[in-house]
């Protein structure tokens, strides 16, 4: 469906083989929707301004992940999910207080999760900074500043001016934008696992967390090898995840399945000293691709570069109540 909407031929201009040295591989991993993807001011709430039990269990387990494991990460915050009936509730900021308490970086994700080629550059300004008046007295409290921004959707502008736009507004406001060069549809995955949760499918459960993993791994090795084909080297990896219970329940295995690859953890700021991502984005599409794709375009690249990206199986998204090309 990507090849299809924006498919067009050119001759690539990049390095396309590898060095003979082995690939300095490392990832940085980055959480949107915090404090907990699923928590919605609008949804009413069995006792209202309380967490959900599972919920917050859920949240406990993925800290703990992060910390057994020793990989640093940031959480990019939608404020929003922590009000109920517009009051901020004290146990969702509770939530960002353990992320920061387990010496995890905190980023700014607007308020609502709003779409900037929906509702235009005004609108998507004021939504960034009530997420910031917001995260930025929180992080105060610890002597931070918040400086990183995540596009919601990853859409980033529909025409060159409101990119510029943007550019100049995050920048006034010392945010740098957090790309992302490996996309999933963890989101896919984690709603079959919700389902699966609800009725107790506890075979649903495992066969999913099974092959969850795998599935991950195939992706990261995928823009490896794109990075490859396109800048000639393994690029350090920023790799978008959601807070949700799939990744709070298989978070170690897949950070022992990229260790065992050589893949070594890096925090954003590591990864995004590399001088590839000092290239211009121009991409327009309301696509939220890659920014490797991204990049490839702008190299002249045609859509065949991104054959054989991999796919979620029919029965997840099945499960999961999502259309079959969905992804």
């Amino acid at each position: 469906m990507l090849a299809a909407t924006l498919a067009r031929a050119a001759t690539p201009t990049a390095a396309t083989t590898a060095t003979a040295t082995p690939p300095d591989r490392r990832i940085a991993i980055t959480f949107d929707d915090l404090p907990w993807s699923s928590l919605e001011p609008r949804t009413p709430l069995p006792a209202q301004g309380t967490v959900p039990p599972r919920i917050a269990a859920a949240s406990a387990r993925l800290l703990q992940a992060l910390t057994d494991t020793g990989t640093p990460a940031i959480g990019f915050v939608n404020s929003a999910r922590l009000l109920v009936d517009g009051k901020i509730q004290s146990d969702r900021v509770a939530m960002l207080d353990a992320w920061l308490d387990a010496g995890l970086a905190l980023g700014n994700h607007t308020a609502t999760h709003v779409d900037l080629h929906l509702v235009g550059v005004p609108a998507y300004q004021h939504d960034i900074l009530a997420c910031d008046g917001v995260l930025r007295p929180l992080l105060a409290a610890r002597g931070l500043q918040p400086r990183w921004f995540r596009h919601p959707y990853l859409r980033t502008g529909r025409t060159l001016a409101d990119k510029a736009a943007m550019d100049a507004f995050l920048a006034e406001h010392d945010y740098r934008i957090a790309p992302v060069t490996i996309t999933d549809s963890d989101w896919i995955w984690a709603a079959a696992y919700a389902k699966a949760l609800d009725s107790g499918d506890t075979a649903a459960q495992a066969k999913l967390r099974a092959q969850y993993v795998p599935y991950l791994l195939r992706m990261v090795n995928y823009f490896e090898h794109r990075s490859i084909k396109l800048l000639g080297y393994a690029l350090p990896q920023v790799m978008l995840l959601h807070a949700n219970a799939l990744n709070a329940d298989t978070y170690p295995e897949f950070v022992a399945g990229l260790r065992g690859r050589g893949y070594r953890f890096v925090d954003i700021d590591e990864a995004m000293g590399d001088p590839a991502y000092r290239r211009a984005d121009a991409f327009t599409s309301a696509l939220g691709v890659s920014w490797i794709h991204r990049w490839a375009l702008a190299a002249g690249w045609s859509w065949n570069f991104y054959g054989g990206e991999p796919t979620s199986p029919h029965w997840v998204k099945d499960l999961a109540g999502v259309p079959a090309d969905a992804e």
